[in-house]
């Protein structure tokens, strides 16, 4: 099959790779309809990360099951799925409670990569989620969005507690902030502001339920939203980058007794105990339970009650991958779609 490779740094290659078999009898083998590149994929691209080798690519996906193993007894081939990007068993205690991205035998789905033409889904039956029917060709990017983008905004706008009567500031304004502003619109929020100094990205989130831009960062934009909030802050954030920048900036940005939502994936991330102490602020985030999510995402865009999918402002074919990365790296793509087998 052919598949996405990290060869270095800043070097995406698509390669003939060996095809994905059935190694567990709790596997399932995929024909990836649409894959994308993640902005955590940037990390490793930029070196961030630090060495890499021909790494395989991509935890995003949808598509339709060719082959299960003998233990599988939830989806079955010919099904059409979105999965989590952390593989679950979904019986657990921890998945029981809803953090299915700390199972206890959780895997991660991009240890094998999915931006290819075929993937193993680890532990199937609590991973994948089947969706009615065949879909709609045009829905395909708003349920591929559900496998990350999107079950990481909602858990954000979840765990920072928005609702009705909060406002809500989102740090960040890539995918995932921009599809937290959705989710804390569709959770009721009254009033939601994000930092960003993108056109297109203040365009989106306006459309998707965004009532106030912040083009300021740092200190500065920490008192432009409280300027909004009557000196207190909002009552929710969700930091959606994982810098330490972003993190101090959500924080500060929290009244006394908010939450913050925090799942962008952190980088040197240090927090100052002295000054969190004093701050009455709830921190809730980590690696977003998707699978908790995902029934009811589904849900939501087959009824096409959401159109996530907008997002994607750029959609290539999976040979030009490497496009797709130089692209997003450069800020000229919130989010690509790589479509295999075009």
């Amino acid at each position: 099959m052919r598949g996405v490779v990290l060869h270095a740094p800043g070097e995406v290659e698509v390669r003939d790779r060996e095809d994905p078999r059935i190694i567990e009898p709790t596997d399932a083998i995929i024909r990836v309809a649409a894959a994308c590149v993640c902005g955590s994929d940037l990390w490793p691209y930029r070196g961030a990360n630090g060495p890499v080798h021909d790494r395989p690519m991509g935890h995003e996906y949808v598509g339709v099951v060719e082959q299960v193993g003998d233990e599988v007894r939830n989806v079955r081939p010919g099904e059409f799925v979105v999965g989590s990007f952390f593989a679950s068993d979904n019986t657990c205690e921890i998945c029981r409670a809803g953090y299915q991205s700390r199972c206890v035998n959780a895997q991660l789905v991009g240890a094998s990569g999915t931006q290819a033409e075929y993937a193993r889904i680890p532990l199937a039956d609590g991973t994948l989620v089947a969706v009615p029917g065949t879909p709609d060709a045009d829905l395909v990017p708003s349920l591929l969005t559900a496998s990350d983008v999107l079950g990481t905004g909602w858990f954000a706008a979840v765990a920072a507690e928005a609702g009705p009567g909060r406002t809500v500031a989102v740090v960040g304004d890539g995918a995932v902030g921009l599809l937290g502003v959705l989710a804390a619109r569709r959770l009721g929020a009254e009033r939601i502001a994000i930092f960003s100094r993108h056109a297109d990205r203040q365009k989106l989130a306006l459309e998707f339920g965004a009532t106030d831009v912040i083009t300021e960062r740092g200190d500065e934009g920490v008192a432009r939203i409280k300027d909004l909030t009557g000196g207190l802050g909002a009552h929710s954030v969700i930091e959606a980058v994982g810098t330490q920048e972003s993190m101090m900036q959500a924080i500060r940005s929290t009244r006394a007794g908010g939450h913050v939502g925090y799942v962008g994936m952190a980088h040197d991330v240090q927090i100052p105990g002295d000054e969190l102490f004093y701050t009455g602020v709830h921190l809730h985030g980590g690696p977003a339970p998707v699978r908790r999510f995902l029934p009811e995402l589904i849900r939501l865009i087959s009824d096409r009650a959401i159109d996530p999918g907008r997002v994607f402002d750029l959609e290539l074919p999976l040979e030009d991958a490497a496009e797709a990365y130089k692209a997003m790296d450069e800020r000229r793509a919130i989010k690509v779609l790589l479509r295999p087998g075009d």
